[in-house]
């Protein structure tokens, strides 16, 4: 075990794995989260909720709401993207397909469009703006 980890750390880790129901409803409320287990900053925290929606395939709405919490904690687009590459591999590429589109229209930039913008592609198969 590290020598890092603090006994607020495992005892959090012990509840969790007989599972504390009041810990998890802590856990899940800001407003009751304890001061003695250690938390993400707001802007990693926002970012690491825009990779579960990844993940979970979710709505655009839901989408909306976690990139504005994290633009607002200091995220930028480049930022989102990280987040995509990063959960690429395990959640694999049709989730991400379908969430690249969600996330930068939530974060103000229409992918679709910028792809109207694009003249059909060429004889070398790229393509290039109208």
């Amino acid at each position: 075990m590290s020598g890092n980890t603090g006994p607020a750390t495992r005892a959090a880790f012990r509840r969790l794995t007989l599972g504390d129901t009041a810990l998890i409803a802590a856990m899940a409320d800001p407003e009751l989260r304890a001061p003695s287990v250690r938390h993400l900053d707001p802007r990693t925290e926002a970012l690491v909720r825009v990779g579960v929606l990844v993940a979970l395939d979710a709505p655009p709405s839901s989408f909306r709401s976690a990139v504005d919490a994290a633009q607002m904690a200091g995220a930028h687009l480049d930022d989102l993207l990280a987040v995509l590459t990063a959960v690429a591999g395990p959640v694999g590429s049709a989730r991400v397909i379908s969430s690249a589109p969600r996330i930068a229209l939530a974060a103000g930039y229409d992918v679709e469009a910028a792809l109207e913008q694009l003249d059909p592609p060429d004889d070398d198969g790229g393509a290039g703006p109208r």
